[in-house]
């Protein structure tokens, strides 16, 4: 079965920057940030990683049969908006990667326009979870702010795709009606809302609501990293097969993206088990593991 990993990170240099200040590969996968916290960011089996490259990233996909993929920014890597341009050139018909800026940037639009208009990006992903990303880094702030909206704006104008990491229900930055805010707004807009809203088994009702509020023509999911966010489960993750199968009844088949969040999801578990997991008894339809695998990642982010 075709796959494209529709949420997939790379970096050339570790250099993240979070609410534990920055982060810096220590050797052996290992990571430090600023606060002195050590975790392991890249498994250890993918060698002596002071980074992630496009060619690991590669090789991986290649072993298991992953056509292409789609590069997030995650904060955890640092901001990696020339390497991903860098890889737009070289591998263009692998990779969509994406870029990013940081709204709280005084040029932040003159830096958007040059990343869009002049490296031909067609994909911004704001990581803007409290616990990872931009709230972390910054006070809570309105994902419908003056400043927000104009580059939503911005991003509609240039056909381009808009990805956000929103955290879960207990962040400030979960705000579910200022995303259906966002897609009532920009209608032409393509919102990829990044794993399923991370759900929370305590809060399903509250998660469940949320996705019927987004369901809209140009809003999707991602379910990237549930494995690792449902955490008690263990491959081929009944549980998170039950939130998809779920969500499916809500959304429908055709909302719903297939990604893995490597390399950090994959310290948890294989990059194998996570590509394969879904394919793992009686779950799903032929139909719907094609088009969450692949056919709505074509029409997002490669048509």
């Amino acid at each position: 079965m075709k796959k494209i990993d529709a949420h997939l990170h790379v970096a050339h240099i570790i250099a993240g920057y979070c609410r534990r200040g920055e982060l810096r590969a220590v050797g052996g996968g290992r990571a430090m940030w600023g606060n002195g916290e050590e975790f392991q960011l890249i498994p250890e089996e993918y060698g002596d990683s002071w980074n992630f490259p496009v060619e690991k990233a590669l090789e991986l996909m290649d072993e298991n049969e992953v056509e292409r993929a789609v590069l997030m920014h995650g904060s955890m890597y640092g901001f990696q908006n020339q390497y991903h341009y860098q890889i737009l050139k070289k591998y263009p018909d692998r990779f969509c990667p994406s870029c990013t800026v940081d709204p709280f940037m005084t040029n932040h639009m003159e830096t958007m326009r040059y990343y869009m208009e002049d490296l031909k990006f067609h994909l911004v992903k704001f990581e803007i979870s409290s616990g990872g990303g931009l709230m972390g880094c910054h006070p809570p702030f309105s994902l419908v702010s003056d400043t927000m909206m104009e580059i939503y704006e911005f991003i509609e104008k240039k056909q381009g795709v808009l990805a956000m990491d929103v955290g879960d229900i207990t962040m400030p930055s979960h705000q579910p009606e200022n995303l259906e805010q966002i897609a009532h707004t920009f209608p032409r807009l393509k919102l990829v809302i990044c794993h399923l809203l991370a759900p929370i088994e305590e809060r399903k009702e509250e998660w469940r609501e949320s996705l019927k509020l987004l369901k809209k023509d140009n809003v999707w999911f991602d379910i990237a990293a549930l494995p690792k966010i449902v955490g008690t489960d263990i491959y081929p993750y009944k549980k998170v097969q039950n939130i998809v199968k779920e969500a499916i009844e809500l959304l429908g088949s055709h909302r719903l993206l297939w990604g893995t969040d490597a390399p950090f999801a994959a310290v948890s578990d294989s990059y194998e088990h996570l590509t394969n997991y879904l394919e793992q008894g009686d779950a799903f339809t032929k139909e719907e593991l094609e088009a969450i695998y692949y056919k709505n990642a074509c029409q997002v982010y490669f048509s």
